[in-house]
């Protein structure tokens, strides 16, 4: 093995268990990779590849999860619902750059992620613009698809490595970042086919750790066969299920069904309710002496012990539960006895199945049924995946007030679901809906209906579901959330400052008076300030006039900022005077250096425990 590459010289075993537990792919055979480690933390690594999973490109997508960006979320309150009283988010932008900004205020909090990813079949085109993507020519040098003349060695069709490569390499440093998110008793669910399984399970062990790994599911998807394929007819999906620590995250247990209750019912009306018969007997191998007698019945019969069997029971405890009345002899009491088990005493729920029938989750018909119900002038959305199928995960993986992140939203049926169920249970689970805004093509049905892009349609499945939920539920909008606030990704709102001596013109210092953007809004820089200080962007705040300026609050005093200019005296003193966590303010709200000394002075004097920024 190289020993520049996997070293554990001077490391405890406690310090590696830790690095294991921060980065489990870094880990094999109690030595650390240090390369893949410096990898996972932006810096650009290069050397020999060992015999690993591995592709062209893995390098970069490994860095690309660290590496920084100049990029903001900006509220957009026009198209939202419910602004000032959801906790909902609805986040416009292409997901690897809304991850990585979601890093500080989401870390380690979020419950659960269910994403839907593209499935690579061959129709798929990437539009998220990754910079690590290569190009053809690129990979083919790299690999060696060409002989010493410059011939092509073969064809580069879509079972080649470079399809896949694409694939992973756009998916790695996502699932890096969906991780952070996760709290350490968090779970992420993955829908797949056969085409990318096998790479996605590889992927996540070595994101994940393989230890972490939980189960694949089968979800059938289709309830009839497709006699016009080729070879099998395809009826099932994948999802492939993850902990972030396995050890904290076991699943919540499903409902009952009507059919196993049927089983339990109450032949002798005993006040205790429903109870079926059980076998009072067991393999004779596992009892002890004083299982093994004649049994006697309430009507002096004797039952005797069939061949290599025992009683459940010894003959003390047997002859305790006939008098408390839970064994059953028969209706006439010369049945062979069986004890009776209460539906009160069973634990109330079933374990999840891997396997998962489409009449219990639903299929993919049944998804676009509910788009056409929702949307009953068009259906413009393809392949949603349907709401009952989301409801499971969230039975299984999400707690009443857990936040649950979708960062492939699509049509929103996570939001949608998330929606259902709380209107269900009374669950106050929040979402977070990534997705970019792929524009809709001119002759699909969305474009015709008036779609310009994905994001527009998800924005509209939310408002329309949410008020039919409300509407059926007989809900009202103070206790159950609907809504969502609108965030769209750009680029930051810092003017662009860098430049080399020679480059400096009087016109260009004029316009470096204020560093902050001419387009952007007070909204723009509040929301910028959340992300830089690891603030969630779903609390409640307010704006108000203060001596002729605008303040907001942010979450009842985690918060106070004014970012108009030249402010006076009597702001500072009077957000100085409520003693908020922070203060914030822009460079261009004083006149002079001096301004900016007196603000600190101010807070030291009103309001020492504060933390004052300027931008």
């Amino acid at each position: 093995m190289d020993k520049m590459r996997f070293e554990s010289t001077n490391l405890t075993t406690g310090n590696i268990d830790k690095i294991a537990e921060m980065f489990p792919g870094t880990v094999t055979e109690g030595k650390v990779n240090f390369d893949l480690m410096r990898s996972l933390l932006g810096d650009e690594v290069y050397g020999d590849e060992a015999y690993e999973f591995t592709w062209v490109g893995k390098k970069a997508a490994i860095a690309e999860a660290g590496r920084p960006i100049r990029k903001t979320l900006r509220p957009c309150v026009e198209e939202s619902k419910n602004w000032d009283t959801t906790e909902n988010l609805y986040i416009e932008g292409d997901n690897l750059d809304v991850l990585k900004l979601l890093q500080e205020s989401y870390l380690g909090k979020v419950k659960m992620i269910y994403i839907d990813p593209p499935y690579n079949t061959g129709n798929d085109t990437f539009v998220y613009p990754d910079n690590y993507t290569q190009a053809i020519e690129v990979y083919e040098e790299q690999i060696g698809l060409f002989d010493e003349d410059g011939e092509r060695l073969f064809r580069n069709t879509e079972s080649n490595g470079r399809f896949h490569s694409d694939w992973c390499s756009m998916m790695y440093p996502r699932l890096v970042l969906a991780r952070n998110l996760l709290r350490n008793d968090g779970v992420i669910f993955i829908s797949i086919d056969d085409n990318e399984v096998a790479q996605l399970r590889k992927i996540c062990d070595e994101i994940f750790g393989a230890s972490n790994f939980v189960d694949t599911v089968i979800w059938e998807k289709r309830y009839s066969p497709q006699n016009a394929a080729i070879w099998f007819s395809e009826t099932h999906d994948y999802i492939v299920v993850y902990a972030k620590n396995k050890e904290n995250w076991y699943p919540h247990l499903l409902e009952r069904t009507d059919e196993m209750n049927a089983r339990y019912r109450n032949l002798d009306n005993d006040p205790r309710g429903i109870w079926k018969p059980t076998d009072a007997t067991a393999q004779a191998g596992h009892g002890t002496a004083s299982q093994f007698y004649v049994l006697k019945a309430p009507n002096g019969k004797e039952h005797f012990l069939p061949s290599g069997r025992c009683w459940v029971y010894t003959e003390n405890v047997m002859n305790e539960m006939i008098a408390d009345n839970r064994v059953w002899f028969g209706s006439d009491g010369n049945n062979a006895p069986a004890i009776k088990r209460f539906l009160s005493d069973v634990k109330q729920g079933m374990a999840c199945r891997t396997i998962w029938p489409y009449k219990e989750v639903g299929h993919n018909q049944e998804a676009k049924k509910e788009i056409k119900a929702i949307f009953p002038e068009s259906v413009p959305f393809d392949t949603p995946k349907p709401t009952r199928l989301v409801e499971r995960i969230l039975r299984l993986a999400s707690d009443l007030d857990s936040i649950v992140i979708d960062f492939f939203s699509g049509s929103a049926t996570t939001a949608h679901a998330v929606m259902q169920l709380n209107a269900e249970d009374g669950g106050k689970r929040k979402f977070i809906m990534v997705q970019l805004p792929e524009p809709c093509a001119e002759d699909t049905e969305a474009a015709k209906a008036g779609y310009k892009n994905i994001c527009e349609i998800g924005k509209e499945r939310i408002r329309r579901a949410g008020e039919k939920i409300k509407e059926d539920a007989g809900l009202t909008a103070q206790n159950f959330d609907i809504g969502f606030r609108v965030l769209k990704l750009d680029d930051t709102n810092m003017k662009d400052v860098y430049y080399a001596a020679g480059e400096y013109t009087q016109d260009l210092l004029s316009g470096m008076e204020d560093n902050i953007k001419d387009d952007r809004t007070d909204m723009d820089l509040l929301y910028a300030c959340l992300l830089d200080l690891g603030l969630p962007l779903s609390m409640p705040h307010t704006h108000e006039k203060i001596d002729g300026f605008t303040v907001h609050t942010y979450n009842d005093g985690d918060l106070i900022a004014c970012f108009d200019k030249q402010i006076s005296d009597v702001v500072v003193k009077e957000i100085a005077n409520r003693q908020p966590l922070r203060a914030i303010f822009r460079d261009s709200s004083f006149t002079s250096s001096p301004e900016k000394i007196n603000v600190e002075e101010i807070f030291k004097l009103l309001a020492p425990n504060t933390s004052v920024k300027v931008l």
